[in-house]
């Protein structure tokens, strides 16, 4: 736990459980239920980039930064921004935040809890903001899940100043380009390098995020230590084979594609299990698609993680040697490209040192420290900016779904270590 003293004003991680944890919580979760209503879906969550509910999202959100005396103000790339200057005008900001954009089917709490715990520990400091030896500058993101337009993290990036002016022309499935999207929300592709961010205008980045995965649970530990980000790559894959008729066909004239891809997905897992890493075919779409027709093309997709990079890129080129050797035996057609590439990310050791300091201040002195499956906006931030983060406990590490749930008493302390957190980075500077 840290102290330090600086222009007259004592800084202690213990400060930040001074307050009603458990108010705010429910302001918390309450609000959580809010952006909940804000979907496409009429019956579930999803709410993706550049799109009305977007806008929603941003809007409601924006009125409680601005509770906290907040100024606010929405990037070129569609993310919003809060800001309290510190003790003088115009420092280097300490960026609290995460996203609101969601997968289709979502659960309210990924990205969102992230969000709503960044405003609600402003909400806490606003009184002493000025005090702080930097400005406090809170994000919600805008394309953390890449639901839309299969390209993830293209807020953060444009952020840490990594942009792919190729991204502008990706489509969705409506054939809806990035650039018209943005145009339609009000934006100017012409101007996305204003949202980039210089390094010697922050501080660093603090990350709270539900776990999304058991270990906390299985630990009986409401809040860990993330140590690193795992990097992820994303495919689309097609296997080509020749649509025939079903009754007509014998099998050594068959060239199925999907019994093919079949092979190729239970391949994936096999080779993800031996090798240590993570792998999955989430989409799988056979066409034709008639009953009484021999597929002749399947389209999937693949998602790739490991702990290190170099892990990862030896699974992928596994699945894929796999897959050709496969495909050729059944006379198919094999064809990957790639669509998304982040490369793994290592928290910041001082700030992630605070982290440790947050989650001791709550009474868990040795916290629980594990590397995230899942990616984060933080690992784009890195880019420009040191990064940590910190876990909140969901019920049986259930996310990307309906069913995530987390409870009062572990978002609470979740509030207290991030204000906590805050609080020993003002320690280490002061």
């Amino acid at each position: 736990m840290s102290a330090a003293t600086g222009a007259g004003v004592q800084w202690d991680a213990r400060q930040g459980v001074r307050h009603d944890a458990g108010a705010g919580a429910r302001r918390v979760l309450e609000r959580c239920d809010e952006l909940a209503a804000v979907s496409a879906l009429a019956h579930g969550i999803e709410r993706v980039h550049l799109s009305p509910e977007h806008a929603c999202a941003n809007a409601l959100a924006a009125g409680w930064v601005r509770e906290c005396g907040a100024r606010t103000w929405t990037d070129q790339a569609g993310n919003l921004w809060g800001r309290l200057e510190g003790r003088e005008p115009g420092l280097p900001a300490l960026v609290l935040g995460s996203h609101l954009d969601t997968v289709t089917d979502a659960g309210r709490y990924d990205g969102v809890l992230g969000v709503l715990s960044a405003v609600e520990v402003a909400r806490r400091l606003a009184p002493r903001a000025g005090e702080l030896p930097f400005a406090l500058e809170l994000v919600a993101f805008s394309d953390e899940e890449g639901t839309r337009f299969s390209t993830a993290l293209t807020g953060s990036s444009a952020v840490a100043g990594t942009w792919d002016e190729a991204w502008w022309e990706r489509r969705d499935r409506d054939g809806v380009t990035v650039r018209r999207a943005a145009e339609e929300f009000g934006l100017d592709p012409s101007r996305i390098g204003e949202a980039a961010r210089a390094p010697q205008d922050l501080v660093g980045y603090l990350e709270l995020h539900i776990e999304q995965g058991p270990l906390l649970e299985a630990a009986g530990r409401p809040l860990g230590v993330v140590t690193s980000v795992a990097g992820a790559r994303r495919f689309a894959g097609r296997v080509v084979g020749e649509a025939r008729h079903a009754g007509g066909t014998p099998y050594p004239a068959r060239r199925d594609a999907l019994v093919g891809a079949a092979e190729v997905v239970l391949a994936v897992e096999r080779l993800a299990v031996q090798r240590g890493g993570i792998a999955t075919v989430g989409r799988l779409q056979a066409h034709p698609g008639g009953v009484n027709v021999v597929p002749g093309l399947v389209e999937f997709s693949l998602d790739v993680r490991a702990e290190r990079d170099e892990d990862r890129d030896a699974l992928v080129a596994a699945v894929e040697e796999h897959a050709r050797g496969v495909c050729a035996e059944r006379r198919l057609g094999f064809e990957l490209t790639e669509v998304h590439r982040a490369a793994g990310v290592g928290c910041d050791a001082d700030l992630t040192a605070s982290v440790v300091a947050g989650i001791a201040a709550t009474g868990d002195a040795d916290p629980l420290r594990t590397w995230s499956r899942a990616g984060h906006d933080a690992m784009a931030v890195a880019a420009v900016t040191p990064v940590a983060m910190l876990f909140v406990r969901c019920e049986g590490g259930v996310s990307h779904a309906p069913a995530e749930a987390v409870t009062a008493a572990d978002v609470a302390a979740g509030l207290d270590a991030l204000e906590a957190a805050v609080l020993d980075v003002a320690a280490r500077r002061a």
